[in-house]
């Protein structure tokens, strides 16, 4: 009898993501059983960021039971925020999770969250930030994250609260972060499923308090949100806006391109973006170009708004000697004789 369809599932994901990361480290997997060893890399290692909660574990328990019989060394690595009274202790116990898992090696790493952009936001960047040093000091070819279907809904509507256009609406990438380091394995897997193969497996998990915590956006939204438009609309949204995600990821890889062909026909011999040819250009390209040069310019992404980049299109689309346009940052959007100057203030 095989394993439990949850399990399967999971080790299934898994699995595929780990035949990508080989076929990248080795060029070409079907030569990997007939090459000379002295010709091959070592096995890549692949971290699981792991949280203790039943997505991370089950793609721990997955990593663990396929990296040996694809020759990949798996290892583990969890953030202990400090948000909450024993945080360390809760850490701790995640890491003899792991290890009992057979996962080598596994870290600990502590971290302190600031304010900015908000707890949410400042929790995600602390942790990116952790996972990147864990990564890099391990030589990890690849962290896997266990966001799920459900999680991509959320993300995709907290895109549309946002007003934040197309790439917004398009969630979270497969495949992510510098040179590809971070996979979502389970993106195309519903939360029940971890789950599920979390407790047939007889998994321990923790349940964040936070993520039922109305204090924060996603928490209401997955607990009341979500639920409501279920009840609203029937069952199915989820996968529907995991579809939605899907397509505006592919039109707005295509619309990016565009964008970064066109962008070197719209700037004058000294690279200042030049009015009229921007005022030439399809508005959802010329407005990827003002993003590109405002982040360029010093603007951090992560403050970057649609309604920025819209008063900064407006110098081209609608000028009437308005002035210069604040951004975050620090950053400076000015109309100056025909040529649009982006800069720090």
């Amino acid at each position: 009898m095989g394993p439990h369809p949850a399990v399967a599932a999971i080790r299934l994901a898994v699995r595929r993501v780990l035949h990508d990361l080989l076929t990248e480290h080795h060029g070409t997997t079907a030569a990997l059983p007939h090459a000379p060893s002295h010709e091959l890399p070592p096995p890549p290692l692949v971290l699981v960021a792991c949280s203790g909660g039943a997505d991370s574990m089950a793609l721990a328990s997955a990593l663990a039971f396929e990296s040996p019989k694809l020759g990949v060394r798996a290892g583990g690595v969890t953030v202990d925020h400090g948000l909450q009274p024993g945080s360390d202790a809760r850490a701790a116990e995640v890491v003899q999770r792991l290890r009992e898992l057979g996962l080598d090696p596994v870290d600990s790493v502590a971290v302190t969250v600031g304010r900015a952009g908000g707890p949410e936001a400042a929790a995600r960047d602390a942790r990116y930030a952790a996972l990147d040093t864990a990564a890099e000091r391990h030589g990890a070819t690849a962290v896997l994250l266990g966001h799920t279907r459900d999680d991509q809904a959320e993300t995709v509507l907290l895109g549309l609260a946002r007003g934040s256009g197309i790439r917004s609406l398009s969630g979270m990438a497969a495949v992510s972060g510098a040179g590809g380091r971070y996979r979502r394995p389970f993106l195309e897997l519903d939360r029940q499923t971890a789950r599920k193969a979390c407790m047939v497996q007889s998994l321990p998990v923790w349940d964040d308090p936070h993520n039922a915590d109305p204090a924060y956006t996603r928490s209401r939204l997955r607990h009341e949100g979500l639920p409501a438009l279920e009840k609203a609309l029937g069952k199915g949204v989820v996968e529907a806006l995991a579809r939605t995600a899907r397509l505006s990821r592919d039109d707005a890889d295509a619309l990016d391109g565009w964008a970064g062909r066109a962008e070197a026909t719209v700037r004058d011999a000294t690279g200042v973006l030049e009015c009229a040819k921007l005022y030439a250009l399809p508005p959802a390209v010329r407005r990827r170009i003002l993003r590109r040069a405002a982040i360029a310019a010093g603007a951090p992404a992560g403050s970057l708004f649609a309604r920025h980049i819209e008063e900064v299109d407006r110098l081209i689309t609608g000028w009437r000697g308005q002035g210069a346009i604040n951004l975050p940052g620090k950053v400076v959007a000015q109309r100056q004789g025909g040529r649009l100057v982006i800069r720090q203030g």
